[in-house]
């Protein structure tokens, strides 16, 4: 079959790892300072890393509650974008949240946004229009 590429690769491009741990979890050498972490990971918990973890979080402008929660809140509407199904059409706004950068915003369903947080929408859309 041209064109396919396998799992499962022998020889050269094999991933080099010491030893398999069971079917779906290998073993994996770590330095000696994360004597906390286990050397023992499942599939599923391996994720690609997002944020460099020498950045700091400045933790002095979230308003913490007593039970040490914090509630996000809506700030602006970044973007509007309108998707079509077969009966009707779902508008999404791209919204940035409280104590999140513009790059962390997310797409939100107009229906969400209107019963989770009523009135913002009414008063944010004028002006992003």
């Amino acid at each position: 079959m041209k064109g396919v590429h396998r799992f499962g690769v022998k020889g050269k491009l094999a991933p080099r790892l010491p030893s398999k741990g069971g079917p779906v979890a290998y073993r994996l050498e770590l330095p000696p300072h994360p004597a906390a972490v286990h050397d023992v990971f499942h599939v599923s918990q391996l994720k690609k890393c997002l944020r460099v973890s020498e950045e700091a979080v400045d933790t002095s402008q979230i308003e913490i509650e007593p039970d040490l929660t914090y509630e996000e809140r809506p700030i602006k509407i970044l973007d509007q974008k309108q998707r079509a199904t077969r009966r009707k059409a779902i508008n999404f706004y791209k919204v940035q949240w409280s104590n999140h950068s513009e790059e962390e915003a997310t797409w939100e369903q107009e229906e969400y946004l209107q019963t989770k947080y009523p009135g913002f929408l009414s008063a944010t859309t004028n002006e992003y229009v």
